[in-house]
């Protein structure tokens, strides 16, 4: 993992001691008032660091967004609010609607009505579920932006939960849009690939191990599958089987590079188009790269190789740097 990918991962320990450090700086500012201002900078300080070690955590981001309150720091408890949004994956569209609010007044409202209704604990979350509301989650996680990893990783546990209840179907088709946004997530390909592998679908848990191996050389879970195939296990005939057909793999390819696609389509501008000819992936994979959409950019060069297009090699460990 690189440094960006450690600091999103959660790690409660490490959130929990930060909180209570702000809890500890936010009862000396209460018994001393002279240095009130100094044991709430802190306070503050530690809260942050609570929220950034765990951000799963409810209690991290309530005593962040309170110290912000005891500071009158209205801007800074807007900017925790719309932070937390982002994690719980609201519609980008509606975060303008904090926009204008005395966050003084209604901050602390508006974050205990978000967790209220949409928990950052799965099992609290899942607790609240019924049909109806499983079926307009299943709606809404097809129009959200899950490239923020925290998000990715809270949806993810939620879907993990959907999984577990016994709604693997759900599960099959929304995860996909979760790993569109984020390629890297090899712990949920990881997941997606051992329920294919479980309900004997064996050209899908192929691509899903493949994928993993291809994030993560280090990992040879595509040949371990293989060699399970390939071997008896438990007295039953090998498989003859080498891996799905190149039309699967272009066509699973393709899939996962339009659900990559966010709302911000990247144009090629006319003046840009030259009279001579240009390869039009060569172009639309410098646009990406270009534009910071590594994840389009990742499955568009990888299907362009897979069938063969040695050249675009270099641009998908391009976009893979970038994940």
């Amino acid at each position: 993992m690189d440094s960006a990918s450690i600091l999103q991962h959660p790690r409660r320990n490490l959130g929990s001691r930060h909180r209570s450090q702000a809890d500890r700086f936010v009862k000396l500012s209460k018994k001393d008032p002279e240095r009130k201002d100094e044991n709430l900078a802190w306070a503050e300080q530690n809260a942050q660091q609570a929220v950034l070690y765990d951000f799963t955590d409810e209690r991290n981001w309530r005593c962040l967004a309170e110290i912000k309150h005891m500071r009158q720091d209205g801007e800074g408890l807007s900017l925790v609010l719309e932070d937390l949004f982002v994690v719980l994956g609201r519609d980008p569209n509606q975060l303008g609607q904090l926009k204008g609010l005395n966050h003084m007044e209604v901050g602390l409202e508006l974050l205990e009505a978000a967790f209220l209704t949409d928990s950052l604990e799965p099992e609290v979350w899942f607790s609240k579920l019924d049909s109806d509301s499983l079926d307009n989650f299943a709606i809404r996680c097809k129009g959200l932006d899950f490239t923020d990893q925290r998000a990715n990783i809270v949806y993810g546990r939620r879907l993990e939960r959907i999984r577990s209840a016994g709604h693997e179907e759900i599960f099959i088709e929304l995860v996909h849009h979760l790993l569109a946004h984020r390629p890297a997530n090899h712990e949920l390909w990881m997941e997606l690939g051992r329920l294919h592998e479980r309900r004997g679908e064996v050209d899908q848990a192929w691509l899903c191990y493949d994928h993993v191996q291809q994030i993560r050389p280090t990992e040879p879970v595509r040949d371990l599958f293989l060699a399970r195939l390939k071997g008896a296990m438990d007295g039953e005939e090998s498989i003859p089987w080498s891996g799905p057909s190149l039309e699967t793999r272009a066509d699973f390819l393709s899939r996962m590079q339009n659900l990559s696609q966010t709302v911000s389509v990247v144009p090629i501008e006319e003046e840009e188009i030259e009279e001579e000819p240009v390869d039009v992936d060569l172009k639309r994979l410098q646009d990406l790269i270009e534009a910071g959409e590594a994840a389009e950019a990742f499955f568009m060069a990888r299907s362009l190789y897979t069938s063969g297009e040695s050249w675009a090699e270099e641009w998908m460990l391009k976009a893979q740097a970038m994940l």
